[in-house]
């Protein structure tokens, strides 16, 4: 075997940089979630102490990943500021449990919602992730946005800003852009692109992706793109429409075939 390639190879491992298994990652955000919330536990909790040591389990995973991760010496520091946003987390997540129970006449309630709906699955992923992403940690909003990627086939950039009360219903195929801002009760169906115009490297820093206010249905099919794109509050986007322009407020906008 060519000695040239060889030393190609080992000089690439020698250089490499450390970053944990995504099933290791994934694991303790599945772990989080089983505390968080008690329909995904697979044990009984009989003391508040075994939710604090689970937690603090969570907590020192967390901080030796990401110190080897991205050789931070403030590892403590963020995920101390992680853990004291947790509560934050978890009631804005109850909330997109229960928009998303209200906005589907086939949910029963929000427990089944939060055990069984991909998209709630999907949801909190994101909100995770973008914690992460907020402090500039490397590799892991990604990891976590790519892993429920591959579970439930919906795509959300740990980049994006996603208000309260977000629904999304089936969920499959929907693809929501690194710079996307989406505001308080939106709801989103399958199939739905909130994308780019273009994707040119020297773009990376602007505002690719559309903006989408309070009170907004987008549904299946539906493409929207553009960094200046905005849809007014309280607008309805029809199924397999595709949008480059904005929409003012109260607006409905179709696909006309």
């Amino acid at each position: 075997m060519d000695t040239t390639f060889l030393q190609q190879l080992f000089n690439s491992h020698q250089n490499k940089r450390f970053i944990p298994s995504k099933k290791d990652i994934c694991n303790i955000m599945d772990e989080l979630l089983a505390v968080l919330f008690p329909q995904l536990a697979a044990y009984e909790i009989s003391d508040i102490s075994e939710i604090k040591s689970k937690l603090i389990q969570v907590k020192n995973k967390l901080k030796n990943i990401i110190q080897n991760l991205n050789n931070r010496d403030n590892a403590t520091e963020i995920v101390n500021l992680f853990f004291d946003n947790l509560p934050k987390i978890y009631e804005t997540l109850l909330k997109d449990a229960e928009a998303i129970c209200k906005g589907d006449p086939a949910a029963h309630d929000i427990q089944e919602v939060i055990r069984i709906y991909p998209g709630f699955l999907a949801i909190y992923y994101h909100r995770i992730a973008h914690e992460f992403y907020k402090r500039n940690i490397k590799y892991l909003p990604r990891i976590l946005s790519e892993d429920v990627h591959s579970k439930t086939g919906i795509d959300i950039h740990p980049g994006a800003i996603i208000g309260e009360y977000f629904c999304i219903d089936h969920g499959t195929g929907i693809v929501i852009g690194e710079t996307t801002t989406i505001g308080n009760w939106v709801k989103v169906y399958q199939g739905v692109t909130l994308g780019a115009l273009s994707v040119e490297k020297d773009m990376a820093k602007t505002k690719r992706h559309p903006t989408i206010e309070n009170h907004v249905v987008i549904y299946a099919g539906a493409t929207i793109l553009g960094g200046k794109t905005v849809i007014g509050h309280h607008s309805i986007v029809g199924g397999n429409t595709w949008l480059t322009q904005s929409l003012p407020p109260n607006s409905k906008t179709y696909y006309k075939g």
